[in-house]
């Protein structure tokens, strides 16, 4: 047992080493599920998942980079009635930017808060009770912010969670280091 021990605090320290701060050239992707949304919708949601991507461009005076990035996501809403259903789908498209502070000297710990301009595309449709539609409203620009942690595992995985607006006010999941 107490090998057990040495050896799982040897590969601990060791993964520990490996992790570095988010930093100029660093490139990581968050594949995740969101909770919570400001978009509308009836009945049962599909759940929320999005993608989005940060690259370090600028050292800037102070501890922490800037980086640039995308971001994609998708959820949905149906709504079901006898002889009647409604679909709502959402997908949110955008670009994004994002200070990431380096000064707690931990690093494992990437927090970071930042700003997107995104695309909302979304559309609609419905069928039954003599009504059929489809089409597309309320589509447009949005201008939108997030705070956000990383935890690395090790030098390419981890986990994070984001708060902010997207296609859900709360997104956690796998983070992958490049």
């Amino acid at each position: 047992m107490k090998k057990a021990i040495l050896i799982l605090m040897a590969v601990t320290m060791v993964t520990l080493a490996n992790a570095q701060p988010f930093q100029k050239g660093t490139t990581m992707v968050n594949a995740g599920v969101g909770l919570g949304t400001a978009l509308g919708g009836l009945g049962k949601a599909r759940p929320a998942i999005s993608v989005s991507l940060d690259h370090g461009f600028w050292e800037i005076g102070g501890p922490g980079v800037i980086s640039l990035g995308g971001y994609i996501g998708n959820t949905g809403y149906k709504y079901t009635d006898p002889g009647y259903t409604a679909k709502w789908n959402y997908i949110i498209v955008g670009a994004r930017g994002a200070y990431h502070y380096n000064g707690f000297e931990v690093p494992e710990l990437d927090v970071y808060g930042g700003a997107m301009l995104g695309y909302n595309i979304v559309s609609y449709s419905a069928d039954g009770g003599g009504t059929e539609l489809s089409n597309s409203y309320g589509s447009g620009l949005g201008f939108s912010g997030f705070l956000g942690g990383r935890w690395l595992f090790n030098s390419n995985l981890g986990a994070y969670a984001e708060l902010g607006y997207g296609v859900s006010v709360l997104s956690a999941g796998l983070t992958f280091k490049f």
